[in-house]
């Protein structure tokens, strides 16, 4: 097969293979993931000594370890003490764990970039620190988190390869099929490339429109 209509003909399932897996994946991972940063973070800025010291352990953990390992702990891993999971949940908690630990940190360093007057000025009104945190704090610091965190989505959406291998049909496993069964893996691969490359320059554009919104919004 001649390598142009090799890469015609792979264009489209592979693409059918980032809309049905590695986008959903990208998007329930991250959902959860901030969900679990934002815990972590607030654990991690907390005066109790033993949540700030969990939410250090954490972190440490999840960045001083490969993705790929966590992935095969939970996968291949957990059977050894008796809890199996399919490989679709697999992929959605380790990913999911691995962006609450690199998140966490950058809604840390978000809240702290808030400026301690803002603190002091809702205690001023009678706020509580829970209500302070949601209310004035929170909204100030999620501005500032927009850019890293959105290059953590986009980092994101390219790590979902690794879960082809624990057998996820998503972007890259389409891919893996074809080139196994045409024999001509450097177009496939190419084809691969330009998806991913795609998707990331839409999410790039939209991570710039959000970011002038949300200034725009701050200049009036």
């Amino acid at each position: 097969m001649e390598a142009w209509q090799l890469f015609l003909n792979s264009l489209g399932p592979i693409a059918l293979g980032a809309l049905l897996g590695t986008i959903p994946l990208a998007l329930a991972s991250f959902a959860l993931g901030l969900v679990i940063a934002i815990g972590i973070a607030l654990m991690r800025i907390s005066v109790n000594p033993v949540l700030s010291a969990s939410a250090r352990f954490y972190i440490s953990v999840i960045r001083g370890t490969p993705l790929l390992v966590q992935l095969f702990v939970i996968f291949y891993g957990m059977p050894a003490v008796g809890i199996t999971i399919d490989p679709w949940p697999s992929a959605i908690i380790a990913l999911s764990l691995n962006v609450g630990g690199y998140g966490a940190e950058i809604v840390r360093a978000s809240i702290l970039s808030v400026p301690k007057g803002q603190w002091e000025a809702a205690y001023t009104v009678g706020m509580n620190r829970t209500r302070t945190l949601t209310r004035i704090i929170l909204p100030q610091a999620a501005r500032v988190s927009v850019p890293p965190l959105s290059n953590t989505f986009i980092s994101l959406v390219k790590d979902t390869s690794l879960a082809s291998t624990i057998l996820v049909t998503e972007l890259f496993r389409v891919t893996q099929q074809i080139a196994a069964a045409s024999y001509q893996v450097m177009v496939v691969y190419l084809t691969a490339a330009l998806v991913y490359w795609v998707i990331c320059l839409v999410l790039s554009s939209g991570q710039g429109a959000i970011e002038r919104r949300l200034d725009s919004r701050v200049a009036h």
